[in-house]
């Protein structure tokens, strides 16, 4: 990871606001940078912002920041959203093009935080231009990791990570050589299957899995959270961010969500990030960077919360977590397959096609079968990492068409 920001930030006169795009604006994570820009009036001038179905939803958040202009990915939602901007003066557009084109507009840092793969793209095109990006879209590193950091080396591109365990460990890193780490902890609450048998995790429904104890987060993330999953794409994003070779990296499991991440050194010292389970934290961090912006966010108080425990994940429980860490391990693309057939298997879940463990089986599934007809492979592009995406995907729809159950599928 680079040290400086893009050039065109550190080109800003010091008192001029700081210029964002923001992609994936309607969702969890574009409020919350909604909140800390309302937190910091004046160090923030925002120029797009950028959404996937929610017109009127994206038109608010439009007006609430002062952006200059507006795109919706859905074009059925264009009308929603020139209506809810009527008046305002703000420029908007619908469609895939539309939202690069929000992307690829000259400011001095973007926060990347469209979903799934959908995000991939719009993206990517802002490190093509070599902006200084806010990351907080994991196909970007789990689908096409190593195509997508190459690039932003080349292009100049400053990632800054906004999941709040990679922004613990940059924090922590003190911009220390990765050579020097001897190992690498993201920590996870454990989810609301923490303390759960075996056999109810099994029979949990939607309900239950969306019941996350510590953080308010999108529906898939946190079915990822409940199974560990989320948790083993946050190694591969880690793997691609810091140089980190999968065997330094580890999990230890943190019900109190208050340290995020531990860099432990070759001289016996380990460094961590703390702080409240509040993403407006690492939001800030990273839309400031290398400043600091104030923000409400709770203090954290250590004598109020008294005592932090750790424990470690249990896979015979959690078994998604191990296939993400035999993924990193095992290379060949694996990541772009798992992550591609995750996020069928969640969504079938969350439609109550299949039981929980069901994730797990399918992944597993659809990863022995890409290695096994050479699907699975070290994707050399975004393009080619999408190519394979779509072909994991398309190839366990069609599985999850031809049954209700997992273990009828014998083809």
């Amino acid at each position: 990871m680079r040290e400086g920001l893009h050039p065109n930030v550190q080109a800003r006169p010091a008192n001029a606001p700081r210029k964002l795009t923001i992609l994936g604006a309607t969702g969890s994570i574009g409020q919350s940078a909604a909140d800390v820009l309302r937190d910091a009036p004046g160090l923030f001038d925002v120029e797009a912002v950028a959404g996937g179905r929610d017109g009127a939803g994206l038109a608010r958040m439009a007006r609430r920041l002062g952006a200059r202009f507006a795109a919706v990915a859905d074009t059925a939602a264009y009308a929603d959203l020139k209506a809810g901007l009527s008046g305002s003066g703000i420029e908007a557009a619908a469609g895939p093009q539309a939202v690069v084109e929000a992307a690829v507009a000259p400011v001095d840092l973007v926060l990347g935080a469209i979903a799934g793969t959908a995000g991939l793209a719009p993206t990517f095109a802002a490190v093509e231009q070599g902006r200084a990006i806010a990351l907080a879209n994991k196909e970007c590193l789990v689908c096409a990791g190593a195509a997508f950091m190459a690039r932003a080396r080349e292009t100049g591109a400053t990632i800054l990570p906004v999941d709040s365990e990679h922004n613990a460990i940059f924090q922590a890193l003190g911009g220390a050589d990765p050579r020097q780490i001897e190992k690498m902890t993201l920590t996870a609450s454990g989810g609301p299957f923490r303390t759960w048998s075996r056999e109810a995790i099994a029979a949990a429904r939607p309900e239950q899995a969306l019941a996350h104890p510590n953080w308010a987060m999108g529906r898939k993330v946190t079915i990822d959270s409940a199974g560990l999953m989320n948790k083993g794409l946050e190694l591969i994003e880690a793997h691609h961010l810091f140089g980190v070779p999968s065997e330094r990296l580890d999990v230890l499991v943190h019900p109190q969500s208050i340290v995020h991440g531990l860099v432990a050194f070759a001289d016996g010292s380990v460094t961590a990030g703390l702080a409240c389970p509040d993403m407006k934290t690492p939001i800030a961090h990273c839309l400031a960077w290398p400043n600091r912006a104030p923000t409400s966010v709770k203090r954290l108080d250590l004598a109020a919360v008294g005592s932090l425990t750790f424990e470690r994940p249990d896979f015979a429980r959690f078994p998604a977590l191990r296939l993400a860490m035999d993924a990193l391990a095992g290379g060949q693309g694996l990541a772009t397959v798992l992550n591609a057939a995750n996020e069928v298997a969640v969504e079938a879940y969350l439609a109550e096609r299949i039981s929980f463990y069901d994730i797990a089986k399918l992944v597993e599934e659809a990863c022995d079968r890409a290695l096994a007809d050479g699907v699975a492979r070290e994707p050399e592009s975004v393009a080619e990492a999408l190519q394979i995406h779509h072909i994991v995907q398309e190839r366990l729809s069609a599985i999850l068409e031809r049954t209700n159950f997992f273990g009828m599928v014998t083809t």
